[in-house]
């Protein structure tokens, strides 16, 4: 089965510690190693904490908004989402675009048994004749 990935899940694959770097390189669309040397010209440049504490900082971040990404959209069951449908009929189109397959399929059910088979009816009496 294959994983899902999240729209702020740390970039595991080109990680060097924690995968920072490489995850703001692909949301940017920057090669993570100029991204890594930048981090270290901050070190030098600016000061070594405050390149540690954006570092840190920017993991904590994804970390938590990957997390919120996960429990913020809770799974609901059908009969939930069943009480959420309009109380109009919808359009054909509605129906054809909107209606996952499962839907679509419940519908051509219950049309199959709510609309009367006439030829199947004749074919059933002409079988009792024939007795």
């Amino acid at each position: 089965m294959a994983r899902k990935t999240y729209r702020y899940s740390l970039n595991r694959r080109d990680a060097k510690l924690v995968g920072v770097c490489s995850t703001l390189g692909e949301r940017f669309g920057i090669d993570p190693t100029f991204i890594r040397v930048g981090f270290v010209a901050a070190v030098f440049l600016i000061s070594w904490e405050v390149a540690l504490v954006t570092y840190a900082a920017l993991g904590i971040y994804f970390t938590i908004q990957r997390k919120r990404e996960v429990d913020g959209s809770p799974r609901r069951s059908e009969f939930d989402r069943m009480a959420d449908t309009p109380k109009v009929r919808p359009t054909v189109h509605a129906m054809r675009t909107e209606l996952d397959a499962t839907d679509r399929r419940l519908m051509a059910i219950d049309d199959h048994l709510a609309t009367p088979n006439h030829e199947l009816a004749r074919e059933i009496d002409a079988l009792r004749e024939e007795k």
